[in-house]
């Protein structure tokens, strides 16, 4: 499982990806098709068209890194929306790898909440 440190922000290419592309392909895609700096150290993450491999791009200190997983049974339960770009939490992420949607139907809700002095 890959980890996710805290400050760190997840977007997801929503549309199918060419699994062909490495780290120049995708931090290109990162850059032009996201609209967002593939060296910020934030993670971006790319799905197939039949949903079974996934690729997170990400920028550590001095160099990117490349992690990627592919299912040999299954499918991602990868969102189908019109966005082309979708922000996401580190725990959506960590759903999303095994096997759930990214929207929970059943988890608790969030709860914001602030304490007198």
């Amino acid at each position: 499982m890959i980890a996710v440190p805290s400050g760190t922000r997840v977007y997801l290419a929503v549309g199918p990806t060419d699994m062909r592309k490495s780290i120049n392909g995708l931090a290109a895609l990162v850059e032009t098709q996201m609209g967002r700096s593939a060296v910020s150290g934030h993670l971006f993450v790319f799905c197939n068209r039949a949903r079974t491999i996934v690729k997170a791009l990400y920028w550590d200190h001095n160099g990117f890194c490349l992690w990627q997983k592919r299912l040999e049974a299954e499918r991602f339960r990868w969102p189908r929306i019109e966005e082309e770009v979708l922000e996401i939490e580190p725990r959506q992420l960590l759903w999303l790898l095994s096997g759930l949607e990214i929207e929970q139907r059943s988890s608790h809700r969030r709860l914001s909440v602030s304490f007198a002095a």
